[in-house]
C-alpha cells in the first residue's frame, strides 16, 4: 500500500473534536480533551481514538520511495488539565443504554484498546489525577504508565452494579496478579500513584504534571535512538509471549530474534558496534 504522505502529516491535518494532538521531534501526545466531563470516555472519543490508532498501526510501512515511514516513533496518552487522566467510561451515555448497546459501545472500546496495545511504538500512559474505571482500562493498554504524584487508580464498577468492560478483568490482573486485581475490582477502591507503583501497575512517579510529560519525552528520547524496527520487534514478542509458558515462549522470540538477522538495521547496527561508530537505522 502505498503512503501518500507521511503518518505524522496525515495526523497533523486530521481535525478532532475530543482529542489534542501535538507532534515534536517525532513524539506524538494525544491529548483527551473533555476537561468538563473530566476526560471521560464518551463514543466520540472512543472513535476518535481509533481513527487515530488506525494511522499509527501503519507506522513501518514502505512508501513509493522505498522508505520505511517512521514519521513518529513514540507516544504519549495523556489527559486535559490536572485532574483527570480519564475519568471512565461517560456514565451519562451508557445510563440509557440496553445490553445491545453497551455490547456494541464496549467492543468498540475493547477493539481501540487491543489497537494501542499492538501498535509497532512505544505508547507510554501520562497519567495525571484520576485513571478510574475505563481511564485506567486504557492506561493498562498503554506499554508503560507514569504518574504524577496526583494521580489515583481504580475499577469503581461494582459499585455501580457493573464490572470493568474495557479489558480491566483481564489487563489488571496480568499486570499485578490476580489476588491484587481482586482486591481493587471487588471493592472499588481507589490507590495512589505510589501504591500503583508497589503493585507494579506504574512504572515512574513524578511528583508534578509538568515533569510527568517531561520523564514521558525523555523516555521515548532514549528510544528514539535505538533502530525502530528492533524496537517493534521487541515489542510483538513481549506482547506475544505474555500468556505462554517459559519454554513456549522462548520459542516464539526465538522466531522474532531470527526474523531481525534479514534486516537492513540488523546490518547497519552491528556493523556499526564493529566499527565504533554510531549507527544510522532506516527501520527497514
Amino acid at each position: 500500500m502505498s503512503l501518500p504522505s507521511s503518518i505524522a502529516s496525515s495526523l497533523s491535518t486530521s481535525a478532532f473534536e475530543t482529542l489534542r494532538l501535538n507532534i515534536a521531534d517525532e513524539i506524538l501526545t494525544i491529548t483527551i480533551a473533555r476537561p468538563k466531563a473530566l476526560n471521560a470516555l464518551s463514543q466520540q472519543v472512543i472513535s476518535e481514538l481509533t481513527q487515530v490508532t488506525e494511522h499509527l498501526s501503519r507506522l513501518g510501512e514502505v512508501n513509493d520511495e522505498g522508505k520505511a515511514d517512521w514519521s513518529i516513533r513514540g507516544v504519549i496518552l495523556t489527559g486535559d488539565g490536572e485532574k483527570s487522566f480519564v475519568a471512565g467510561g461517560d456514565i451519562s451515555e451508557m445510563s440509557t443504554m440496553t445490553p445491545d448497546d453497551v455490547r456494541a459501545y464496549a467492543g468498540r472500546a475493547q477493539t481501540f484498546t487491543a489497537h494501542l496495545e499492538a501498535l509497532p511504538v512505544p505508547v507510554v500512559a501520562a497519567v495525571n489525577g484520576f485513571a478510574l474505571g475505563g481511564g485506567c482500562e486504557i492506561a493498562l493498554a498503554c506499554d508503560m504508565i507514569f504518574a504524577s504524584e496526583r494521580a489515583l487508580f481504580g475499577q469503581p464498577e461494582v459499585a455501580l452494579g457493573l464490572i470493568p468492560g474495557f479489558g480491566g478483568t483481564v489487563r489488571l490482573q496480568k499486570a499485578v496478579g490476580p489476588q491484587i486485581a481482586k482486591d481493587l475490582i471487588l471493592s472499588a477502591r481507589h490507590i495512589t500513584a505510589q501504591e500503583a507503583r508497589e503493585y507494579g501497575l506504574a512504572a515512574r512517579v513524578y511528583a508534578s504534571q509538568e515533569e510527568l510529560l517531561s520523564g514521558a519525552t525523555e523516555y521515548l528520547e532514549l528510544v528514539k535512538k535505538q533502530s525502530p524496527l528492533a524496537v517493534a520487534e521487541a515489542k510483538r514478542s513481549i506482547n506475544a509471549t505474555a500468556h505462554l509458558s517459559t519454554l513456549d515462549g522462548l520459542q516464539v522470540e526465538l522466531e522474532f530474534f531470527a526474523d531481525c538477522f534479514s534486516t537492513d538495521d540488523m546490518r547497519e547496527g552491528t556493523s556499526a558496534f564493529v566499527e565504533k561508530r554510531k549507527p544510522s537505522f532506516s527501520g527497514r
